[in-house]
């Protein structure tokens, strides 16, 4: 006797409108350029905070990202 067969339900892909992606876009946008600021270049001439404590932090972190900070 031959087993009947099995339909698998089909998966529809989920259409997410643009104006529902857009703000969470956008602040990912914004807080990535605060983070390439204060790891490459918050120093010097360009710096917004006095002190050494931002550049101390973020140290390890633009040397990995190629940041040249010496």
């Amino acid at each position: 006797m031959a087993q009947p067969a099995i339909s698998h339900p089909r998966s529809v892909p989920l259409s997410i409108p643009v104006r529902d992606v857009l703000p969470w876009a956008i602040f990912a946008g914004v807080l990535a350029l605060a983070l390439i600021y204060f790891v490459g270049a918050e120093q010097g001439a360009t710096s917004l905070i006095s002190g050494d404590l931002v550049h101390e932090f973020v140290h390890d972190g633009r040397h990995l990202l190629g940041f040249p900070c010496h």
